[in-house]
């Protein structure tokens, strides 16, 4: 075994965990024109992770979706932080209280490890908000990647 073994990153999610997510996002975004992104990295640079969910979804020109209705979960695995941002167009339609319920969900089943679960379930939460302020329509197209970013 050479030293080059010891310095791999072992990765976060298991091909099948990720695979999951990744049909989730899809599956959520057959019925919305909306876009939902995960990201996830080691540890928050900033103190608040809705400032670098902010920064994030800036940096990822999620803002540039037709009708603003682009949704970033943001996830620190090792920082136990997270945040769910959503675009001008979804954030006017399901407000802060929205966004606070998922991100408590979701920490419930991170506090019982559950991880793929609760990525799991506020993508689907998301995307049943998006279908209901954004459905489908025949001319929609996906206008943004649906695997799942990983930062450092």
């Amino acid at each position: 075994m050479s030293i080059f073994s010891f310095l791999k990153k072992r990765p976060v999610f298991t091909p099948e965990e990720e695979g999951r997510i990744v049909e989730a996002i899809r599956k959520s975004e057959k019925r919305t024109s909306g876009e939902i992104r995960i990201y996830v990295e080691s540890r928050c640079r900033f103190v608040d992770p809705v400032d670098r969910a902010t920064e994030i979804f800036l940096g990822l020109k999620m803002e540039n979706t037709d009708d603003r209705n682009g949704v970033l979960i943001y996830v620190a695995m090792k920082d136990h932080q997270l945040a769910v941002f959503g675009d001008e167009g979804i954030h006017k339609r399901v407000g802060t209280k929205f966004w606070n319920e998922e991100v408590k969900k979701m920490l419930s089943e991170f506090n019982s490890e559950n991880y793929i679960d609760g990525i799991v379930s506020i993508v689907h939460n998301v995307g049943e908000a998006l279908t209901s302020h954004f459905p489908y329509e025949k001319e929609d197209r996906n206008e943004l990647p649906d695997d799942i970013v990983f930062g450092k």
